[in-house]
This record gives structure tokens, C-alpha cells and sequence, in this order.
């Protein structure tokens, strides 16, 4: 095929997009595609022209970009995707494979835009891609469907500068994670232990801390991967925990037993098909809390696809190639 690989963005995960964005682009073109690598947020989005397999490996940086640039980001973004040379080149692709991470990639806007210019892509469409975004509506579905969540309090500091009495309670239970509502990566994920550190900017997501292990399972159509542990030296699996080699360990296949493993990917295909992922790909994240019993945290519509992302060590699990996993995920 002739493939255009979106990566890059105006999101706080754009370095680990483009990393994603290389690697994915490498390993098609190794599977013997014509592939074309965009940024479309870039000030030149054609990073390269023909991507072959020998290009070098785009690491992620320790920390996410400043958030001063999104403005400008976005700006050159939506012109790209609306008009002129970049919407050329997508619409005389036969698919675009979108390895964009957060913001609009993840949150349902370049789908939009895609599936009205009628172009082919990769992964979930747009309405599907806008509720697994938003945690709060996310887990909402999923609490309907029958999938553990966390209790959670939707908290607005810009509209409500004292915490509601829900968030006080969770303290005063124990420890809580604030997370942005919409962001991914685990940017800006932190451990809370008082009123006085919770500092929250925008709106967040407050749920109890689950002491217990960590683990996600990536879907692909009707098709549960092998389970993944992470195992933690920090408190939550941050930013940099999740991109730098050595950080955490990931164990895959997870040492746990087998009607464990079975009830985790038991639970990650019931959310994959609550959220509308049907034919295509997603990831679920769990936790447990200190008996043992895992809740979903949320589900990722475009989990990173970098050489040492999750699904990427899933997918080796099952003893398919990174190459054979790209090459599948393009059909999808």
C-alpha cells in the first residue's frame, strides 16, 4: 500500500507520537509498503518522503514539551489537515495509519477531519475515539457495562476553587491520584496524600490510590493479547516512568494465574466492546487495590507504538513480530 504514517501533533505526547511515528513507518515499510512519515503540526510536516527500514529509531525525551507551544502547534496542525499540500498527500494514500498520541489524534478531532475528506484510516473513528478520551465519560460506559472502576470526583478548580466534599472524603479515606481528565501518557499524574497538595489545575479526575498490582491488556478486534504486569518503582506509572529504558520492568507474559490472566483479558475485551472499538485496537489499563482485585483506569484509542511501548511487548507475547504487528494494525 501506499501508507501516510501521522505522528507528532500539538499534544503533550507529541515526542512520544513521533517516536511512534518512526518506528511504525519503518516497520511497514519493511513489510514491503510505500510509506510516507508527516508531523503535521511541524513547521515542515514531511519528515521524510520514503521511509525505509534502516532509518534511525527516534528515542522520547524525559520530559513532555512546554505546554507554551501548543498554541502554535495546533494552529499549523488544523491547516495541514484542512487544506493544501499535507491533505493532498493523505487523500492519495490508501490508508493513513495514525500513530498520533493525545490532543486531537486521540480525542476524536483528526478522525473527524478524516472521515469527512472520505480518507481511509487506522483505528477508531471519531465519536468512539471522544468518549474513551475523556476518563469521566469513559468510565462511566465502562461502570455501565459491568467493567470495575475506581470510584472517582470529577473536580473543576477553575470553577470551584474549594474541593467538593465527594474529593474530601476520598482523603479522608487515604491517598488519592489526580489525573487531567484528558491527557495521556500519564502527563501530570500524581500521588495526593492531603488537601493542601492538591493543587489542581483545569479539570481532573480524583480517585482512591490502589496499593496493589499493575497491569494492561491490549485488544485488537475480537483478540486479547497476553497480559502485561508493570512493576513499579514509583508510586503511579508517570511520564517519564513509561519512556525511559530501565524505568519500570514489564514482565509479558505477567507471572500471575492463569484464570487471573484470563479474567483481565475477559474485562478488556467487554471494554473495548462497550466503548465501540469493534474491529479495531485499544488498550486497558488496570490496577488492584490491596486484596487484589483489579479496576480499570481507562482505555487508550491509540496506545503508543514506539519499540518499548506496551502493546509493542504484548504483541512479542504472543510471539508477533513488531513489523507483523504494524502490517496487522493497518488493516484494522
Amino acid at each position: 500500500m501506499r501508507v501516510v504514517v501521522l505522528c507528532g501533533g500539538e499534544s503533550s505526547e507529541r515526542d512520544v507520537s513521533r517516536s511512534s511515528g518512526w518506528a511504525v513507518a519503518k516497520g511497514l515499510s519493511a513489510r514491503g509498503h510505500e510509506v510516507t512519515l508527516i508531523d503535521p503540526a511541524a513547521a515542515d510536516p514531511v519528515l521524510s518522503e520514503r521511509v525505509t527500514a534502516d532509518d534511525a529509531a527516534v528515542p522520547v525525551p524525559s520530559v513532555p514539551p512546554s505546554p507554551s507551544e501548543r498554541a502554535a502547534l495546533r494552529q499549523r496542525m488544523y491547516a495541514a489537515l484542512t487544506g493544501g499540500p499535507v491533505l493532498e498527500r493523505l487523500r492519495q494514500a490508501d490508508r493513513v495509519f495514525i500513530a498520533l498520541h493525545g490532543g486531537w489524534g486521540e480525542d476524536g478531532h483528526v478522525q473527524a477531519l478524516l472521515e469527512l475528506a472520505g480518507i481511509p484510516f487506522t483505528g477508531a473513528g471519531h465519536d468512539v475515539c471522544a468518549v474513551a478520551w475523556h476518563k469521566g465519560r469513559g468510565q462511566a460506559v465502562l461502570e455501565a457495562a459491568g467493567v470495575p472502576v475506581p470510584p472517582r470526583v470529577l473536580y473543576n478548580a477553575a470553577e470551584h476553587p474549594e474541593p467538593p466534599v465527594a474529593v474530601k472524603d476520598l482523603l479522608a479515606r487515604g491517598p488519592v491520584v489526580v489525573k487531567p481528565v484528558a491527557d495521556g501518557s500519564s502527563v501530570a499524574v500524581r500521588k495526593v496524600d492531603s488537601l493542601e497538595e492538591l493543587r489542581a489545575e483545569g479539570e481532573v479526575l480524583v480517585e482512591p490510590f490502589l496499593s496493589g498490582r499493575e497491569f494492561t491488556v491490549a485488544v485488537i478486534g475480537p483478540t486479547t493479547l497476553p497480559v502485561v504486569e508493570i512493576e513499579l518503582t514509583t508510586a503511579v506509572f508517570d511520564y517519564e516512568a513509561k519512556y525511559q529504558p530501565g524505568a519500570v520492568r514489564e514482565v509479558c507474559p505477567a507471572d500471575i494465574p492463569p484464570h487471573f490472566a484470563e479474567q483481565l483479558q475477559e474485562l478488556a475485551l467487554r471494554a473495548h466492546r462497550a466503548l465501540g472499538f469493534g474491529t479495531s485496537y485499544s488498550r486497558a489499563d488496570f490496577r488492584c487495590d490491596a486484596a487484589g482485585t483489579p479496576y480499570c483506569l481507562e482505555v487508550n484509542a491509540l496506545p503508543g507504538l514506539t519499540p518499548g511501548s506496551l502493546v509493542p511487548l504484548a504483541a512479542k507475547g504472543a510471539g508477533i513480530s513488531y513489523e507483523e504487528l504494524v502490517d496487522l494494525l493497518l488493516q484494522t
